[in-house]
């Protein structure tokens, strides 16, 4: 059943979902979608918005929920198709990453270099964790970080990777930002934006990210499956990034066309060992809670790691390249095992085919 305007789409859900523990009640798919596309819409106020989202959170949100979310975010982009066969879209979790170092955005150029176009997705900065985005080490490295769809298209088409920010693809859902820093705490956004499809691959887009709580595997990937993804591989990553742990077994949640399976995967198994489960930051670098500048400096370390890696360093970010690599390669084909997908990203490493790809990126 639809509403009549988009003010009572959104009255009449809160009204649902706001009434108490043992009062209030599920939103059905449709009601869902029109709420939220009232939000996007400009039909809702900041209160309303905020009792919405918390709310849902409060009760904890439903499947259809999640889904009639989803159909109003994609609602919002309008997606390009790339002139390459295979895309794979890669969603780290947009608030960042604060208690390690993260990798993951130079991951691009890797797969790139190793026949996979990748574009990453995300935002500058945001709550509640306020980590170390793609985005700032991007920026810091001298990597564009305002490309437009159109221009991250071609980018893709050009050098095989990319970034675009949600701001470029999605400025609606983009400018709730503010007003998600005022709630501080996560809502149902930040596991639903990374599923958003900026760019297309002709043949194939694939989806890559990762969850810290194992409810979530089974979400994601029901999720990924509605937004139309070919597939998606969904680690249980370090900070809930794509990235698994290099200390430690962890697990893949891989969505095909039809089922889902969970893999082991073992670092060890790749010639990955360390102590670490990923790449760290200097011990003078100051807390995060103590610094207003943290997220500058963090950016500048790792952009400066970053590219060593990619220009052959060892060390755990090269590592942390080469097992998500042979994760994302392996998954989507580009590799027939894991080992092969690991050796792979190796060689474009060592031979500099890799940070080629950085280079022309900048571009």
């Amino acid at each position: 059943m639809t509403s009549d305007t988009p003010q009572h789409a959104i009255r009449t859900a809160i009204e649902k979902i706001a009434t108490g523990p043992h009062l209030s009640k599920p939103l059905t798919r449709d009601e869902a979608r029109e709420a939220f596309a009232a939000i996007l819409s400009g039909h809702a106020t900041p209160a309303q918005i905020g009792v919405f989202l918390i709310a849902l959170r409060m009760k904890r949100e439903t499947d259809d929920e999640f889904l009639g979310l989803l159909d109003a975010l994609i609602s919002e982009t309008n997606p390009i198709t790339v002139a390459v066969e295979s895309l794979a879209i890669l969603a780290d979790p947009f608030d960042g990453f604060a208690r390690s170092m993260p990798a993951s955005p130079f991951l691009p150029a890797v797969l790139a270099a190793c026949g996979l176009p990748t574009l990453a997705i995300g935002l500058p900065r945001l709550g509640p964790k306020y980590g170390v985005t793609h985005a700032q080490i991007l920026s810091a490295a001298e990597i564009p970080v305002a490309r437009t769809p159109q221009e991250a298209a071609a980018a893709v088409e050009h050098c095989g990777w990319s970034y675009c920010d949600q701001h470029q693809y999605a400025p609606r859902i983009a400018a709730l930002v503010p007003l998600r820093n005022e709630i501080v705490k996560r809502t149902a956004l930040n596991t639903l934006e990374t599923l958003a499809k900026p760019l297309l691959g002709k043949r194939e887009t694939h989806h890559l990210s990762g969850y810290v709580h194992s409810p979530y595997a089974r979400l994601y990937a029901l999720l990924a499956r509605a937004a139309g993804f070919t597939s998606a591989a969904i680690t249980k990553g370090v900070e809930g990034g794509f990235l698994p742990p290099l200390n430690k077994t962890s697990v893949v949640v891989r969505m095909p066309t039809e089922g889902d399976t969970t893999e082991s995967i073992d670092p060890g198994a790749l010639a990955i060992q360390h102590a670490v489960r990923a790449p760290e930051w200097p011990r003078a670098m100051p807390d995060p809670t103590d610094s207003p500048d943290w997220q500058r400096d963090a950016a500048h370390y790792a952009a400066q790691t970053g590219i060593a890696a990619l220009q052959g360093a060892p060390g755990p970010t090269a590592d942390a390249l080469v097992y998500g690599a042979a994760i994302a390669l392996w998954h989507t084909g580009k590799a027939g095992s894991l080992a092969e997908g690991a050796a792979r990203a190796r060689s474009v490493l060592r031979n500099g085919a890799a940070w080629d790809r950085w280079v022309a990126g900048k571009n």
